[in-house]
């Protein structure tokens, strides 16, 4: 393996914990995605051009509820708000980076891979830390090894969906995925507060009753759930030192 820079093999390495977690999660967003309507050439098609499975497994949801495309989408990009954050703090280190792995680098950006750059690129003395081509290698490593295990697990997820009948009543395994994610990620009080205020605001979205029916049109719920979570959640990190925290976790 002498012919594998020596980064590549550290960042496939330190993700390989990683990579075990999320394959139930990968397995159950390919089952979601048949079980919502979707054909498994789209199914397959939207875990490939969207990559990120918590906004995936919304989009997912959502589409099962026959929701508005357009509130699909600001959903979607509500949830990922939060990589704009991690791209303006990971940029410096793609300074001398061509612009062409920019590129790739920017569609393969997750939670966990900009986690555990970050983490190596800030180890050790000044010295000692990877250059330019090291830093770039080290995160592809990391990224690449989670979209190709995330898309062989959705993969396999879409194949078993076609197969499990109605009656085992999958839809309820997206909101148990959340649920999954939800809970170890509260670990201080910004998280806490968008957790608590984003879900509070959702359900209060399905159960107020406008027009004599219960819950908001067009599935806006869950949209101003998003949306109001993470406006609290910011507002109270401004408060705090205003540093980027990240989960090791699924959501990405």
């Amino acid at each position: 393996m002498s012919f594998i820079p020596p980064e590549v093999r550290r960042g496939v390495r330190d993700v390989s914990p990683i990579l075990v977690g999320i394959i139930p999660f990968g397995l159950v967003a390919g089952v979601a995605a048949v079980n919502a309507g979707l054909s498994p050439l789209q199914a397959v098609g939207l875990s490939v051009v969207v990559f990120a499975g918590a906004s995936q497994l919304a989009i997912i949801d959502l589409l099962g509820q026959n929701a508005e495309l357009v509130v699909v989408f600001v959903t979607a990009v509500v949830i990922n708000l939060r990589m704009m954050m991690y791209s303006a703090s990971i940029a410096p280190h793609f300074r001398r980076v061509r612009s062409r792995w920019k590129a790739v680098s920017s569609y393969l950006l997750t939670d966990q891979a900009y986690a555990l750059s970050i983490a190596r690129y800030n180890e050790g003395a000044p010295a000692e830390r990877p250059n330019s081509n090291e830093r770039r290698n080290y995160y592809l490593a990391v990224a690449a090894s989670l979209w190709i295990v995330w898309q062989v697990c959705t993969v396999l997820g879409i194949l078993l969906g076609t197969g499990v009948p109605d009656a085992w009543g999958l839809e309820f395994a997206v909101p148990l995925v959340f649920l999954a994610l939800l809970v170890p990620s509260v670990s201080n009080r910004p998280r806490l507060v968008a957790a608590v205020v984003g879900g509070g605001v959702a359900v209060a979205g399905e159960v107020v009753v406008v027009g004599g029916s219960p819950g908001l049109p067009f599935n806006l719920g869950l949209l101003l759930g998003a949306l109001a979570g993470v406006l609290a959640g910011a507002a109270v990190a401004s408060a705090g030192d205003g540093t980027v925290e990240t989960d090791e976790e699924v959501s990405h």
